[in-house]
């Protein structure tokens, strides 16, 4: 999964996979995170008062990030939170927990049932919130990013108009090692590197195949030699080792364009036709997936992140590792155009543009309310890590 911008994804097709749960609109989500309603936890709640009386811990270095302990009235917004959603999200990290939320995940799944006051007053006594910033303290704003999950219809064979192939894991990966393998540029056009790769399906447009290595997954709906339909999820695998590129920044530099949309991509791409293998050169990397069934049960929830668990829209994030590990509940605050947000999130995933300690990508689901939400979010941004207390 890359950091997806405005600049960097095409708008998806209508929804393609079997009629899951709608993703919520960049609307809806205003009102969700607005501060609308009453407040599960107030500040003088008793939970509240205890909470904030403890001694301060010291900080923490990890990796590129300090964090900075601070007291829940801190936490812009906190108690408004509709915590059940959260955790559900919790609930999928607890799947796979490590150290040191193996134990505290016993108590997470007490808690399915529970009203939100409780799961609010629960992880004030159990948790510690600390400001993420940079490892020199510094608190400057970070960014904020979106990404989503892809819809196409595609093929299982090559046909006419369905001539781009999507590609498994070739058995050269192995022993290439930490070297990188042939760049995309090789791949396009050399028939004995083509042999040694193995094609999953074939899309209609070049660009959609981009943008699918650009998220790292997506949903497809297959039509099958005997005329079937399959639905099935493709998930990142590997990649050819070499750096992503963006197209949109290449364009941009030799002022083939005025700004960075993809609209002006499009545009650009139907204008120069001839020209469009040129652009997806600029960017070497190439991305191989595997495939996998896409049940009507699967269809409701995201593509594994890299903690190995399905990302929940709206509360998966992708952080960057050094500074943030898997699994981690994020009290994460950012107010831009695009979105108003105070809402806890699960560090489940990560990307090779999430790079430094207040840094977040914001999983927005499927479909064309995903999508647009995706393409906005690049605004200021504001972290706090709740972790464990020391307990006595």
């Amino acid at each position: 999964m890359e950091s997806v911008s405005a600049a960097s994804v095409p708008p998806a097709p209508s929804p393609l996979a079997p009629p899951p749960a709608p993703a919520p609109l960049a609307g809806t989500l205003l009102a969700l995170v607005d501060g609308a309603g009453e407040p599960a936890v107030t500040p003088d709640a008793p939970v509240w008062l205890s909470a904030d009386a403890a001694a301060l811990p010291p900080p923490l270095r990890r990796g590129t990030a300090l964090w900075q302990p601070v007291r829940w009235r801190d936490l812009p917004g906190w108690g408004r939170d509709a915590l059940h959603e959260a955790w559900n999200a919790w609930l999928r990290s607890c799947e796979r927990p490590v150290a040191p939320w193996t134990a505290l995940c016993a108590e997470v799944r007490q808690l399915t049932l529970a009203d939100e006051a409780a799961r609010h007053a629960w992880v004030m006594r159990r948790l510690q919130p600390y400001r993420v910033l940079a490892a020199d303290g510094d608190n400057r704003p970070g960014l904020l990013t979106g990404y989503y999950e892809p819809e196409f219809d595609a093929s299982r064979v090559r046909t006419s108009t369905h001539r781009v192939p999507l590609y498994a894991p070739p058995g050269a990966l192995a022993a290439a090692g930490n070297r990188p393998l042939w760049t995309r540029q090789q791949i396009d056009t050399d028939p004995a590197v083509q042999a040694q790769l193995p094609v999953l399906a074939w899309l209609a447009d070049p660009l959609d195949a981009l943008l699918l290595q650009i998220q790292g997954s997506g949903r497809l709906r297959v039509q099958e030699p005997d005329g079937r339909v399959s639905y099935v999820r493709l998930a990142f695998a590997a990649t050819n080792g070499h750096p992503y590129q963006s197209v949109g920044r290449w364009l941009l530099q030799r002022g083939e364009i005025r700004d960075g949309t993809w609209e002006a991509i499009r545009a650009w791409a139907a204008a120069n036709p001839q020209r469009v293998d040129e652009l997806l050169w600029a960017n070497p990397r190439v991305v191989f997936f595997r495939e996998e069934p896409l049940s009507a049960l699967d269809a409701q929830f995201g593509p594994r992140g890299a903690q190995g668990v399905a990302l929940t829209p709206l509360r998966s994030v992708a952080v960057d590792r050094d500074a943030i590990p898997y699994g981690t509940p994020l009290w994460l605050v950012s107010s831009g155009p695009v979105a108003r947000l105070q809402r806890l999130v699960l560090a489940q995933d990560t990307g090779s543009a999430i790079v430094g300690a207040v840094r977040a990508d914001f999983f927005t689901g499927w479909g064309d309310g995903a999508y647009t939400l995706a393409a906005g979010l690049k605004q200021p941004l504001q972290l706090w890590a709740l972790w464990p207390r020391s307990q006595p």
